[in-house]
């Protein structure tokens, strides 16, 4: 692999080495092809756009990426027009509706961007809406507003900027699962050692084909399915993550119709498609070329895995394809991830002790068993170690603690944000200077590979003992056919001062004319009652489609449990344990 010190001599270089080979192919609808870019077109289309931002605001001024979910291919190329002026590119979420004009603008806040890149048609809807709003007039008057959609003439007026490893890409955002989102500083090292980290792990080679649907605005859609296939000089075809909503089957057509060796995304993802599969759907399906089913950036559950193997045997998938993974915006990407040609390690813990953050391995049958999906070893120089997150010492093998990592792939701080920055990236052990990334999240390591249990911020705890809430929220998911798979969130408040149990719950649609409440609630307190020996204090029931979550995705358990207080949920029905002095079969629903 040639060596590069940063991004823009990478494309320079497969603008020459693989000048008219397809670099990004975009799928509309996820059927049809809505247009592609060659590496030499990409290096052009980026040197015209640098070329304007260089007249505009200086090398080192950020730059607000605002656009669709079916403009990909423009994206792709603001990206890498702002890296070929020096210019520090900030993604964000596309509008969809009139409140993600407020996220836009905390993002331009927090940045303190001062131009924002997007369409003609997208200048004038959003300024159209700002037009309405007082608030966002005065936050957003002092932006330059600039249409991507040039004269590609101008490319050859481009000055190289003065860049290096050191130099900072971009601004990466977190996903906001457990907070306020915090721009990640990305420099053009991080990236590059982060993407050799990604070959290796997953084998990637010269004949990859990635096909894939995230966001491209998030870690894993960016780092991993737009700038990994420039890292390979390889094609990724590219779909809106609206094409899954709306008809995941589409995803699997684009790997079987164009022979994609690597794609994945969320457990959630998983599961839809074992969801919507029918034998009708199964039978158009060729999945044989699929080499690496990534799954990350939620809970990798050992169900999911064995169901999705299952079902999709019959397409040709191999269930040693899949491939857990770990990683978050703070580290670029990729932190651990297993041999891509081993199969899935799962380890089955004591539940009772796992409350306790103690790992003891009992048999997969055992009543008390939780299954623990491996997301891998780390890779490179990245480090990883668990840690007692109040003692600051390193735990013992069979001990749960908070993981710590260390590496060439960890940014560089959050952007304007000293006091996290000092407290998240230079966390350091009691009797060590080295200095560390914490990343809130609970796991244990068992020969070197890395088994994560939850978020150190969203663990429960009730009577001296750990409850994580993605295992209460798969209990209440298998207690009645009424409630939506991943789309529950469960958490606590301190009531009377106590902590307390609450869970937040879609109800499939086709469940919501004739709700059984009383059923529902029964069946939910008993299932985590007899699974984790707690009480459940509330229970809210929401409309299809309605719980918080981020933009790639995850549930905002945070978020749920601020609605849930403000009142501010969709709520469909509603119980809470005062609700006992009545008989249960006279709450009323909403």
């Amino acid at each position: 692999m040639k060596e590069y010190t940063n991004l823009v001599q990478l494309l320079q270089y497969r603008a020459i080495a693989n000048s008219d080979s397809i670099a990004y192919r975009f799928l509309y609808n996820g059927t049809t092809e809505a247009g592609c870019l060659t590496y030499r077109e990409l290096d052009e289309r980026a040197r015209a756009i640098a070329f304007w931002l260089q007249s505009l605001v200086k090398p080192g001024a950020r730059a607000l990426l605002v656009y669709s979910y079916d403009e990909g291919l423009e994206f792709i190329a603001a990206f890498m027009g702002c890296l070929y002026a020096g210019v520090i590119a900030v993604t964000t979420t596309p509008p969809r509706r009139d409140k993600d004009l407020t996220k836009i603008a905390q993002r331009i806040t927090s940045s303190e961007a001062e131009i924002i890149l997007t369409t003609q048609d997208l200048i004038a809807a959003v300024k159209g809406k700002i037009a309405k709003n007082i608030g966002l007039i005065n936050r957003l008057k002092h932006l330059k507003w600039f249409s991507t959609n040039i004269d590609l003439k101008v490319a050859k007026d481009w000055k190289q900027p003065l860049i290096n490893s050191d130099t900072l890409a971009f601004l990466q955002y977190t996903s906001g699962s457990t907070g306020n989102p915090k721009g990640v500083m990305i420099t053009h090292e991080n990236i590059l050692y982060n993407q050799e980290m990604i070959r290796q792990g997953f084998a990637h080679t010269e004949s990859t084909i990635v096909v894939n649907w995230l966001p491209l605005f998030h870690d894993m859609g960016l780092i991993g399915n737009v700038l990994q296939p420039l890292y390979l000089g390889v094609e990724s075809i590219l779909m809106s993550p609206v094409s899954l909503a709306q008809q995941p089957f589409e995803w699997l057509k684009a790997i079987t119709q164009y022979r994609a060796t690597t794609s994945g995304g969320p457990n959630f993802a998983y599961d839809l498609l074992c969801l919507k599969a029918t034998p009708e759907k199964l039978a158009s399906l060729d999945l044989s070329s699929w080499k690496v089913a990534f799954s990350g950036a939620e809970t990798v559950r050992a169900e999911t895995i064995n169901r999705f193997s299952h079902i999709f045997k019959s397409c040709g998938f191999d269930k040693a394809a899949f491939y857990p993974c770990y990683g978050m915006a703070e580290t670029t990407l990729f932190i651990t991830g297993g041999e891509q040609k081993d199969e899935v390690k799962v380890k089955y813990v004591d539940r009772f002790y796992l409350a306790e953050n103690k790992v003891v391995e009992v048999a997969p049958n055992e009543s008390r068993s939780r299954a623990i999906v491996s997301c891998g070893k780390p890779w490179l120089d990245t480090e990883v170690i668990i840690v007692n997150p109040e003692t600051l010492m390193k735990c013992e093998s069979d001990t749960v603690g908070e993981i710590w990592v260390r590496g060439t792939g960890v940014g560089g701080g959050y952007w304007g944000q000293e006091v996290e920055t000092q407290e998240t990236f230079k966390a350091r052990l009691r009797d060590s200077q080295q200095e560390w990334l914490r990343t809130g999240d609970l796991g244990f390591l068992v020969d070197g590979e890395l088994y994560i249990t939850g978020r150190l911020k969203e663990v429960m705890i009730f009577w001296g003992r750990y409850c994580y809430p993605q295992h209460v929220e798969q209990t209440v998911q298998q207690a009645h056919q009424a409630l939506r798979e991943n789309a529950g969130a469960a958490f606590s408040i301190d009531s009377e001062g106590a902590e307390r149990l609450v869970i937040v719950q879609e109800v499939e649609r086709s469940y919501l004319r004739s709700l059984n409440m009383a059923e529902i609630v029964t069946a939910i307190c008993q299932a985590v009652g007899l699974e984790h020996e707690v009480e459940v204090y509330a229970i809210s029931l929401l409309k299809t489609g309605s719980i918080p979550k981020t933009s790639s995705g995850k549930i905002q358990r945070r978020g749920c449990a601020k609605q849930f207080t403000e009142g501010s949920l969709n709520v469909v029905a509603q119980w809470q344990q005062e609700d006992r002095k009545k008989s249960v079969t006279d709450l009323v629903d909403l």
